[in-house]
């Protein structure tokens, strides 16, 4: 099923496009086109926009900005190719999906490379991230090949009755900036296993990731047409998708607040919504737990991707015997994290943007206003002018802002409690629902918790939960329904019920 590499006129205008050399093993890899219907293209405008290095805020490259229009283009060209894609036998698709897990991984270094530049993080992150993106591709190819077609015992006489599952259709994915790798795999693999055709819609302060990723795809020999990458304005790129009948499903990985507009925006067409939205996760230390290990993974929920994950912990509650142990202890462990550019495989690398720097800062100030300790941090790090200091904030009142909202970096808030009525409420006093870190040895205390923590995840006396076979995502406004696992695969398909009479 390899498809040739179509290109279009805009090729002539190749070397204004991701011109900056990256010392890659494959250069093909980085690419400033989009990827529709098996083509590299600009658009029928070749705009672009300019993406840069977090780190020092030069220039990395130019990448289209395609059109309305050209967003269209990719969800014809994916609904002709469902017909091709959805109608292969499972096996097929299973060694396509194969295949690409195969290049992901061959291709890790430059992968990685590409991710640090565009995002960030440090090295040895991004190629976990490679790993962890790969992963996605190597389970699904895997599940593609067990459609659930169940017989089920018949209520009715002389008949047979069996359950099919159907693939959707097309399927629009957006993708967030600080997981660019792993978000599309991990959502793409699900849908192209179904069956379904893909758009996919990367943000705009990451596309070379993805754009690598299709680049893989069709080396693994994907039909035209069934994996698009469509890069540009995200309202102008998914506002067409969201109105378009022939989309039926759209997974999201972002802000709750995007998450509840593409709700709406998905309800006249009745579309499949799977949305990972914000986290606000509380990390429970009882006084009973190891506190030498809950040090270590403290550091490891609160400073991983520099705070900027769903998954980080934001609110550090601690049982008042071990509070004032930890404050310093966890504060010391903080002061000590290297910060740095990702190259250099620091532990901190640079914020996103701006935006993401200032947010940090209002929430320092505003907890010391209200009261809170500065044990370490609470300043832009000399690195540069979106690095921030691993921060430590003890004594932090229950109405400051970085106790209700989502603060994405590498600031931590530490309260203490009294009792375990107390901290689960505590806990639970949030409209976020994704993940909560509990530590304690009691078994019981393990079993109580679990089942009174108000979130998708729960993760006991570590921190590293996640992976392919598991069902990622959360409850109340942490999003809807599940991704990666078997479950992952289910709002990519239609349950079909048929009721059979041989007479």
């Amino acid at each position: 099923m390899a498809n040739q590499r179509k290109t279009t006129p805009a090729d002539a205008v190749a070397s204004t496009f991701a011109a900056t050399p990256l010392a890659l093993a494959d250069p093909a890899l980085f690419r400033g086109f989009s990827y529709v219907d098996g083509r590299w293209t600009a658009g029928a405008n070749s705009r672009t926009f300019r993406v840069s290095n977090p780190a020092d805020g030069s220039h990395l490259g130019d990448v289209a900005s395609l059109s309305g229009d050209d967003s269209q283009m990719a969800v014809d060209a994916a609904q002709t190719a469902f017909g091709i894609w959805s109608s292969l036998l499972p096996q097929q698709r299973s060694k396509i999906l194969r295949r690409w897990f195969e290049l992901i991984l061959d291709n890790k270094e430059d992968l990685a490379r590409i991710m640090v530049l565009e995002q960030g993080k440090p090295l040895s992150e991004a190629r976990g991230e490679i790993d962890y993106a790969a992963s996605f591709v190597e389970f699904f190819a895997e599940e593609a090949k067990r459609p659930n077609i169940e017989s089920v015992t018949s209520h009715l006489p002389d008949a047979e009755v069996e359950i099919w599952r159907e693939p959707v259709g097309v399927a629009a994915l957006i993708t967030p900036w600080n997981f660019p790798s792993a978000m599309l795999t991990r959502k793409a693999s699900a849908a192209l296993a179904a069956g379904c055709t893909v758009v996919a819609h990367p943000s705009a302060q990451t596309p070379f990731s993805a754009l690598a990723l299709a680049e893989l795809s069709e080396r693994a020999g994907f039909p035209a047409g069934a994996f698009n990458v469509v890069t540009g304005v995200a309202p102008v790129v998914v506002e067409p998708w969201m109105k378009d009948k022939r989309v039926r499903a759209v997974s999201f990985t972002g802000s709750t607040d995007i998450g509840k507009l593409l709700y709406r925006q998905g309800a006249d067409t009745v579309k499949r919504l799977v949305l990972e939205l914000g986290g606000h996760a509380p990390f429970i230390l009882f006084a009973d737990a190891n506190l030498d290990q809950a040090i270590d993974e403290a550091i490891k929920a609160k400073f991983a991707t520099s705070g900027q994950d769903c998954l980080g912990a934001n609110r550090f509650l601690v049982e008042r015997p071990v509070y004032e142990a930890f404050c310093t202890r966890f504060s010391q462990a903080a002061a000590k994290l290297s910060v740095g550019i990702g190259m250099d495989d620091p532990d901190i690398g640079p914020l996103m943007n701006e935006q993401a720097v200032a947010k940090q800062e209002e929430h320092v100030a505003d907890a010391l206003a209200r009261g809170a300790r500065l044990l370490t941090g609470g300043k832009r790090h000399r690195a540069g002018r979106l690095f921030f200091e691993p921060t430590v904030l003890a004594d932090v009142p229950a109405d400051a802002l970085i106790m209700h909202e989502e603060t994405f970096g590498p600031v931590a808030a530490i309260a203490a409690f009294d009792t375990e009525d107390e901290v689960m409420q505590r806990a639970n006093d949030t409209e976020y629902g994704l993940v909560a870190y509990l530590h304690t040895q009691d078994p019981r205390r393990i079993y109580r918790a679990s089942r009174a923590l108000q979130f998708g995840m729960v993760a006991v006396n570590r921190t590293k939960v996640t992976g392919a076979p598991i069902p990622f995502g959360g409850m109340k406004q942490s999003g809807l329904e599940r991704e990666g696992s078997r479950l992952g695969m289910e709002a990519f398909t239609e349950v079909k019920y048929v009721c059979r009479d041989w007479a």
